[in-house]
């Protein structure tokens, strides 16, 4: 480990010093460059708060703690450094869980503080007593419990330092009456890993490989964004030649204008990508764990390559050979590892050299037939879709307009993105559609809930993402039902002046599920409908701007004006755009099958 402390630290005391707990816990904080927290305040941790004003550091207060938890996740992602959500003991913390499990699944080193009920009052059932750690140890990389106050830069440090070595989130639970007293404490250093390229081994086995490679692949991954590897990344693909896909919800992963780019993997994904995938021989995986649902069938392909040689890399050793056979497993960064293998090919004679000007053909040709594809797929073409286009055929919105069709939308909206915008989709049905059109050229600019996939996720995780990157537009994707768990986070928004941008996919129904039963449950529609009121007029009620969106015409002005009103005036506007109730595929095929039934009155429910 090295003892560098991040460049975002600020001076503090040196050596073993008098202080209260709450001004060690304080000042572990300012030495790890924490400057913004996310959370609600509450008396467990008062006295602590009381000086976090003259150490630098924001608490930024949220509408409810679970958005406290994604603004969290979403500042990491985007700066590359700690997010860190507090609340006050019992019901404030029971409600990050979710978001904490969604940071898990993103690898974001996220520091939640939990604030514990009194020591003299453990097991007697006080008010808001809970056992907090047992809430977390499924989605923590490491849990620390302050146990004594004397030990609280300690404990602080090393959630901080381990949040950071194994990329994930740590819980820092701390009684509540340990923030008070007297005690002697050194704040510690800030440690950070120096990750390296992995064994020599390994690597070499990898290099031969791929020497001897006709059809290599990269599989470009969370983790190339993480290492902060996109250079090493594209340098690789262009010695070999090979196409470049993005692992599913990393499409910042590898930049769209180059022309080695192919597009994501997973739901919704590139055709191109996938069809290219399939003819490898060589698939090298870059800081992928290559999850499951990420690489299942997907229209009507099983493109995953059964005869190819998989190289792994991943920092983690359990994720190598977890889902897939590989044939070599590479623990290492994935910067440090690409630039290794780079140099082990340097002034090679490569196999792949032969076909690299047929190669760039088809990889052309393959993505400009997806582009082509995109533009002529207007609308589902299912026979429930279809239907339920002639039927709105004629119906109008309130506003007197015309319900859209998904698709278009969402091409309409990816013509007016801005170069350097960030994007984050909630769960649902149109949102998971948009992986097709969501493009990138640079890192740290699209964020999902993962394999998490919980509803509320998008808009409190662009708020954390426009609070580390301020001078970045930040866009959010959401259906109604998403919306409707999230969408009180505009008061967070407007009374910080944090402006983003929020749109909201309206369709009056859950979508995803709806499909569900359009396909496995003969059109037998149980919870699946939703009644709206008008979200813009709900947004300017709280302040901030609303758009209702009825015409494909107004879809790209309509964004280019939030996103104007986000970066030169200080605004956050909500983009409401009545959509049509046509459904994708169903987004858990894998899941779900033709029921079957036993008891006589429910026979007819087949």
């Amino acid at each position: 480990m090295s003892d560098r402390a991040p460049d975002t630290a600020r001076t503090t005391p040196a050596g073993p010093q008098a202080m209260t707990p709450s001004e060690a816990f304080v000042e572990t904080l300012a030495a790890n460059g924490v400057t913004d927290m996310f959370g609600i305040m509450g008396s467990a941790f008062m006295d602590a708060m009381d000086i976090f004003a003259p150490a630098g550091i924001r608490l930024i207060p949220v509408v409810h703690e679970q958005g406290a938890g994604h603004m969290a996740d979403g500042y990491a992602r985007v700066s590359g450094r700690h997010g860190v959500v507090i609340g006050q003991n019992g019901p404030g913390i029971s409600n990050c869980v979710t978001a904490i499990a969604a940071a898990y699944w993103a690898h974001s080193p996220v520091v939640i503080v939990t604030p514990e009920a009194g020591t003299m009052g453990i097991g007697l059932g006080g008010f808001q007593e809970a056992k907090q750690l047992p809430m977390f140890q499924e989605f923590t990389k490491y849990q620390g419990h302050v146990t004594h106050p004397a030990r609280m830069a300690e404990f602080t440090g090393r959630c901080f330092d381990r949040a950071m070595a194994e990329m994930g989130p740590t819980q820092l639970n701390i009684p509540r009456d340990y923030f008070y007293g007297q005690i002697k404490a050194e704040i510690p250093k800030p440690q950070r890993l120096d990750r390296g390229a992995g064994g020599e081994q390994s690597l070499n086995e990898a290099a031969e490989l791929l020497a001897e490679a006709r059809f290599p692949v990269i599989i470009s991954g969370g983790g190339v964004v993480m290492a902060d590897g996109i250079a090493e990344c594209q340098a690789l693909a262009e010695r070999l030649g090979a196409p470049v896909v993005n692992s599913y919800l990393h499409n910042d992963s590898f930049p769209a204008r180059h022309p080695l780019w192919c597009g994501p993997l997973g739901y919704q994904g590139s055709k191109a990508a996938m069809k290219l995938l399939a003819q490898a021989d060589v698939v090298v995986a870059l800081g992928s764990r290559l999850g499951p649902f990420g690489t299942l069938p997907q229209h009507g392909m099983d493109y995953w390559p059964k005869d190819a040689k998989i190289i792994q890399i991943d920092a983690d050793h359990k994720m190598l050979g977890l889902v897939k056979k590989i044939s070599v497993g590479i623990c290492g960064d994935a910067r440090a590892t690409a630039a290794a293998l780079l140099q082990r090919l340097d002034g090679r004679s490569l196999a792949c050299d032969a076909a690299r000007e047929e190669r760039a053909t088809r990889i052309a040709a393959e993505k400009a037939a997806w582009e082509k594809e995109l533009d002529e797929w207007t609308h589902e073409r299912d026979p429930y879709s279809l239907d339920m286009i002639e039927e709105q055929k004629h119906e109008r919105t309130p506003n007197g307009g015309q319900y859209l069709h998904p698709r278009q939308v969402l091409r309409e909206l990816e013509k007016a993105m801005p170069e350097n915008v960030m994007v984050s989709t909630d769960i649902g049905n149109i949102n998971s559609v948009a992986n097709s059109y969501l493009r990138f050229n640079q890192p740290r600019s699209f964020f999902a809930a993962m394999s998490w996939g919980n509803c509320g996720y998008a808009f409190p995780t662009i708020v954390g993402a426009k609070v580390a990157a301020p001078d970045r537009p930040a866009v959010s994707y959401a259906g109604d039902g998403a919306w409707g768990m999230s969408m009180m986070e505009t008061l967070t928004c407007v009374r910080h002046n944090i402006p983003v941008t929020a749109v909201v996919f309206h369709n009056r129904q859950w979508g995803a599920e709806k499909k569900n039963q359009v396909d496995f449950y003969n059109r037998r529609f149980v919870a699946g409908e939703l009644d709206n009121p008008s979200f813009a007029a709900i947004a300017r009620a709280m302040g901030a701007e609303g758009i209702v969106v009825d015409r494909l015409e107004d879809v790209g002005p309509a964004l280019t004006r939030a996103i104007d009103a986000q970066m030169n005036h200080g605004k956050t506007t909500i983009v409401e755009i009545m959509c049509t109730r046509e459904l994708g595929d169903p987004f858990r095929r894998d899941a779900l099958a033709k029921p079957e039934r036993l008891l006589d009155k429910y026979k007819d429910y087949v």
